[in-house]
């Protein structure tokens, strides 16, 4: 079982990296593909926005389709679209081949979480998908900046696309020779899979979701000239950031849990959100030197990654029969914030410049804190006859 978690956990690697990689790498992508470095930010916005719409609906459509060659198509696809956008000169088929990673990883990701709950037992269920999990987490950490690294270093940054081409073969080939055969999962229609998105308690906790990872983002997709006064433009000393923040979005992932737990998710969240937000709002400022930028990436690293577990908690909360949907949603809905944090940031660098962008995100931040205090008194109304208790294990009037 393990060996098998492991071979789905650098599958995750893969498609994570590939998520977060081109954020380090945009300044060059922009010059060698003739376009701004606000149009450029569509290539993250290509591949998220199919990752995160069409992985209900490939989940849906596949469901009957073996396991293993379903991971081993969506890999081929994932890797023939990084291999476009590496060799393409011209950018609207980058823009294509972007958006065909998007859907090989849409095939994958969903399916990877299964198979972790399927291979393991009863009892051994939410350390298997953890782990499986835990290939996103790693990618922030060490795969995004390894691969700003491997641009920098060869001044070439169609060498990171290579780069991440390479991890999808390396996770086809490991799929093909260690995983065992995965039960298939019964078949669940689209319309099942959309339907909590009419409850109030989940449509709301999802817009949270949405607007705080829209802020969060809208920084990041334009990291390397939003820090440009504190690395000098050295892509190695962005990576070296790069790399603090994934560490820190490590840190807050693993302690959230914990925390919701022992204090509650609503305190949780809100603490999250109004630090983050703060975070943001100083970044003109805290980006002009080094050591600065660095505390200002530890507190976004560990609040931003910290909203995870206590969003997820409160959705599951809502409505614990629809728990596997719901986590599919809830991932779906971050991604449609990177997708459009894109299209927010080339605004905002039009408008204010750059260093101006983490204001303009700490708006979206904040008014998350809205949306996330309406979904508690949703919540806390329709929990009495819902649900015994709910987040944190609180009452229902302490959450």
């Amino acid at each position: 079982m393990y060996r098998s978690l492991l071979v789905l956990a650098a599958g995750m690697f893969a498609i994570g990296t590939d998520s977060f990689v081109i954020a380090g790498i945009l300044p060059d992508a922009a010059d060698s593909l003739g376009v701004s470095v606000g149009t450029a930010g569509w290539l993250l916005s290509a591949y998220a926005f199919t990752y995160a719409v069409l992985g209900p609906v490939m989940a849906a459509c596949t469901t009957r389709r073996p396991r293993r060659a379903l991971f081993l198509t969506g890999f081929t696809v994932f890797t023939a679209g990084n291999l476009v956008t590496a060799f393409v000169p011209v950018f609207g088929v980058a823009l294509a081949g972007r958006a065909l990673a998007g859907l090989g990883g849409a095939m994958v990701t969903p399916a990877a979480v299964a198979a972790a709950a399927a291979l393991a037992t009863p009892e051994r269920r939410g350390r298997a998908i953890a782990t499986v999990m835990t290939g996103l987490s790693a990618a922030t950490a060490l795969g995004s900046p390894l691969g700003t690294v491997i641009g920098s270093v060869s001044g070439n940054w169609r060498a990171t696309m290579v780069f991440v081409s390479a991890l999808g073969v390396l996770a086809a080939v490991g799929t093909a020779l260690l995983l065992p055969p995965v039960p298939t999962p019964p078949a669940v229609s689209l319309r099942t899979r959309v339907a909590p998105l009419a409850d109030r308690r989940v449509g709301l906790t999802l817009l949270t979701s949405l607007l705080v990872y829209t802020g969060l983002y809208t920084v990041y997709s334009f990291i390397g000239e939003s820090l440009d006064r504190a690395t000098g433009g050295s892509g190695t000393t962005l990576a070296a950031l790069l790399f603090v923040w994934g560490l820190a979005a490590t840190v807050g992932t693993l302690g959230s849990g914990g925390l919701t737990d022992r204090v509650g998710g609503r305190r949780v969240i809100n603490t999250c959100i109004v630090v983050a937000a703060a975070d943001f709002a100083l970044l003109p400022w805290t980006s002009t030197n080094l050591p600065a930028t660095v505390v200002a990436l530890l507190v976004w690293g560990v609040c931003g990654w910290g909203l995870l577990a206590p969003q997820t908690h409160r959705l599951i909360s809502a409505m614990p029969a629809a728990a596997p949907l719901l986590t599919g949603l809830a991932s779906a809905t971050v991604y449609v914030g990177v997708s459009v944090a894109p299209l927010v940031g080339q605004a905002g660098m039009a408008w204010y410049g750059a260093h101006w962008l983490g204001p303009v995100g700490a708006v979206l931040i904040a008014a998350g804190l809205v949306t996330a205090e309406a979904a508690h008194a949703v919540i806390a109304r329709r929990a009495p006859r819902d649900l015994p208790v709910a987040e944190g294990g609180e009452s229902v009037r302490a959450a």
